[in-house]
C-alpha cells in the first residue's frame, strides 16, 4: 500500500521575476498590470468568470484597498490646498452712504443725483509682505508630497498583507490536499485490517488501531477544511473580492530557496532612503521648516491699500479719497506662533529619526527571516522530506510483506504526515518573506 506524498516545489525564477513585474507596476499605478506579469493569467478576476486565482491578481486587487483609497483621496485633498495656499488675499469692495443732515433733512429730488447725500464706492486690496504667499504655496506643495508617499506606503503595507494572505490560502489548500490523502491511506489500511480481522490474520486490538488512525485523519480534514475557508474569507477582505461560491483555486507556485548574498549596509541604507514611509518623514521636516518661516513673516505686517469713489450733490459729484491702513503689532505678537512651528519642527526632526531607525530594522530583520527561512527550506527539501519518504516508502513495503509490525508503520505515516505539514508551513514562511522583501525593494515614492 503506498502513500501519496506531496512534495510541493516550484521554480524561483518565475515566482520572482513575476512578483517583482506586478509590484513594479503598482509602484507606477496603472489601471491594469501588463500581461507579462504572469504570463498565461487573465487581467481581471470576477467572482463569476472564474475559481482561479493568481498572486498577479491578489496585488491588483490590494490596490482597490479601502485604506489605499482612502490615501488618494487624502492626496486629492492636499493637492487642492496647493490651490488654495496659492492664492492673493480677494480685495474687498464697499459702498456707503454718509452725511445724513438729519436736522434740516437731505432734499428733494432723485435720491441718486439731487439730494444731499455722500454716496461712496470703495475698494480696498492687502498687500501681503514677507513672501507669505509663496510661502504657503511652498508647505502646502512639501505635504502633498508627504502625502503621496503616505499612499505608496499604504499601497505597499496593503500589497505585503495581500500576499501574505494569498499564501496563506495556498498552504491551507495544500494541506487539505495532504490530509486528504492521509486520510484515503488511513481508510484503505482499516478497510483492509477489517478483512484480515475477519481471515483471522489480525488481531482485534490491531484492527481498531486502524479504526480510530483513519477517524483521526477524517478529523484532520474537517480541520483542514476550516482553515482553508477562514484563510478564504481573509483573502477577501484584504482584496475587496467576492468568494465565488465554489472557492477559489489559488495557482502558483512555491519558491524554491537559492543561495543570496547578503545585502550589506550601503545597500540596506540606499532602501531606507527609497521607502515611502522615510520620504514622507522627510517631506514633513521639510513642511516643518517651511512652516517656521511662514511663522516668521507673520511679524511684517501686510498693508491695506484703498480707494473710494465719492457722490455728494452741491458739493461735487467726483471726490475721489485713497487711503491705507497699516496693522500695529508688537515685535512679540507672533512669538506663540513662532514657538509652536519651531517645537513642531524640532518633534518632525525626532519623527523622522525614529522613522529610520524603525526602516532599518525591518529591512533587516526581513532580510534575516527570508535567509532564515531559505535555509531551513533548503534542509527540508534536500534532507528531512526525502528521507521521511523512503522511511514511509519501507515501512508500507515491509508491512505488506510482514516484517513490520502495525505499530512501526503507523509511526512512519504520523512521522511522512507531520513532516510533509511542517514543509509546507517552511514553504510558506519562506514565500511570505521573499514576497515581502521583494515588494519593499521595488517600492519607491515619488520624489
Amino acid at each position: 500500500m503506498s502513500i501519496r506524498h506531496l512534495f510541493f516545489s516550484g521554480p524561483l525564477a518565475g515566482l520572482a521575476c513575476s512578483l517583482w513585474a506586478v509590484t513594479a507596476w503598482a509602484a507606477d499605478g496603472p489601471a491594469v498590470p501588463p500581461q507579462a506579469a504572469l504570463p498565461g493569467a487573465p487581467v481581471a478576476l470576477t467572482a463569476s468568470a472564474s475559481a482561479s486565482l493568481s498572486l498577479a491578481q491578489v496585488l491588483q486587487a490590494a490596490q482597490r484597498n479601502p485604506d489605499v483609497m482612502a490615501a488618494q483621496r487624502a492626496l486629492q485633498a492636499a493637492q487642492a490646498d496647493v490651490l488654495t495656499a496659492d492664492r492673493a488675499p480677494a480685495p474687498t469692495l464697499s459702498a456707503g452712504v454718509s452725511s445724513i443732515d438729519l436736522q434740516n433733512g437731505v432734499g428733494g429730488g432723485s435720491f441718486w443725483t439731487q439730494k444731499k447725500l455722500d454716496k461712496s464706492l470703495g475698494l480696498d486690496w492687502t498687500w501681503e509682505r514677507g513672501n507669505k504667499r509663496a510661502l504657503r504655496t511652498e508647505l502646502a506643495e512639501r505635504l502633498v508630497k508627504a502625502v503621496q508617499a503616505d499612499g505608496q506606503d499604504a499601497l505597499v503595507l496593503q500589497q505585503i498583507g495581500a500576499q501574505a494572505a494569498f499564501y496563506d490560502l495556498l498552504a491551507t489548500q495544500e494541506r487539505l490536499q495532504t490530509v486528504q490523502a492521509m486520510a484515503q491511506s488511513a481508510a484503505q489500511l482499516a478497510q483492509s485490517a477489517d478483512h484480515r480481522l475477519k481471515a483471522g490474520d489480525l488481531s482485534a486490538q490491531d484492527a481498531a488501531r486502524t479504526r480510530i488512525e483513519a477517524d483521526r485523519a477524517r478529523a484532520d480534514v474537517h480541520n483542514a477544511a476550516l482553515e482553508h475557508q477562514l484563510a478564504t474569507q481573509a483573502l477577501s477582505l484584504r482584496t475587496g473580492l467576492s468568494v465565488p461560491t465554489g472557492g477559489w483555486q489559488a495557482q502558483g507556485d512555491w519558491p524554491i530557496a537559492l543561495a543570496q548574498s547578503v545585502p550589506d549596509e550601503q545597500v540596506i541604507d540606499a532602501l531606507v532612503e527609497q521607502r515611502p514611509d522615510v520620504i514622507a518623514a522627510r517631506a514633513r521636516v521639510e513642511a516643518a521648516h517651511t512652516a517656521v518661516q511662514a511663522a516668521q513673516a507673520l511679524r511684517q505686517g501686510d498693508p491695506s491699500v484703498g480707494t473710494t469713489f465719492d457722490h455728494y450733490p452741491g458739493t461735487s459729484t467726483r471726490l475721489l479719497a485713497f487711503r491705507i491702513s497699516v496693522p500695529l503689532t508688537g515685535g512679540q505678537r507672533f512669538d506663540g506662533e513662532i514657538g509652536r512651528a519651531l517645537a513642531q519642527e524640532e518633534q518632525s526632526r525626532d519623527l523622522l529619526q525614529k522613522t529610520l531607525l524603525q526602516a532599518r530594522a525591518e529591512l533587516r530583520t526581513q532580510v534575516q527571516a527570508w535567509q532564515a527561512s531559505a535555509e531551513r527550506l533548503k534542509i527540508y527539501d534536500e534532507a528531512i522530506l526525502p528521507q521521511a519518504s523512503r522511511v514511509a516508502a519501507q515501512a508500507e513495503t515491509a508491512y505488506s510483506k510482514g516484517g513490520l509490525t502495525l505499530t512501526d508503520l503507523l509511526d512512519a505515516r504520523r512521522t511522512l504526515k507531520t513532516t510533509q505539514l511542517e514543509a509546507l508551513a517552511v514553504r510558506s514562511e519562506h514565500a511570505k518573506a521573499l514576497g515581502t522583501w521583494l515588494l519593499r525593494q521595488s517600492a519607491q515614492a515619488p520624489r
